[in-house]
């Protein structure tokens, strides 16, 4: 993980669990790299994540928008600021279908306020091509 060292020893430990806390778990997720106000993160394509045919269900591609935008809240946080966090709005904007492949999502802190965190999402099939499948922002707030 990049600037790791630049973190509290709280988020990196977060940093370091968050593929392991219940909902990422059944999801599958993978952390592929972070940075202050950074995350990207993998979501291997199964089956059982499908809402028809082969292609990733549109709440599976919603919750990694999601998650991603959070973990990018949560690499560049102030732990002085509070530990307690919640997505606030969430907005995702379908582009194409996953189809039987693999997703990698990343995320960006925009604007970063008192307690709220302002991040875009990008999320691209994991293929040589790139091929956009969805786009979104969402405002987290920790206390």
């Amino acid at each position: 993980m990049s600037e790791k060292a630049a973190m509290a020893p709280q988020i990196a430990a977060l940093i370091e669990m968050f593929p392991g806390i219940g909902f990422q778990k059944v999801l599958g997720i993978e952390v592929v790299e972070t940075a202050i106000d950074r995350a990207v993160v993998r979501l291997p394509h199964r089956l059982d994540l499908c809402g028809g045919g082969n292609a990733l269900h549109g709440g599976v591609i919603s919750s990694l928008l999601d998650l991603t935008g959070a973990l990018a809240a949560w690499s560049g946080h102030d732990i002085a600021r509070g530990m307690k966090a919640s997505t606030v709005t969430l907005t995702v904007n379908f582009v194409g279908a996953a189809m039987g492949t693999a997703i990698v999502a990343t995320g960006e802190v925009q604007r970063r306020g008192k307690e709220l965190i302002f991040c875009a999402v990008e999320i691209v099939e994991d293929t040589e091509a790139r091929r956009l499948v969805a786009t979104g922002s969402m405002i987290y707030r920790i206390v």
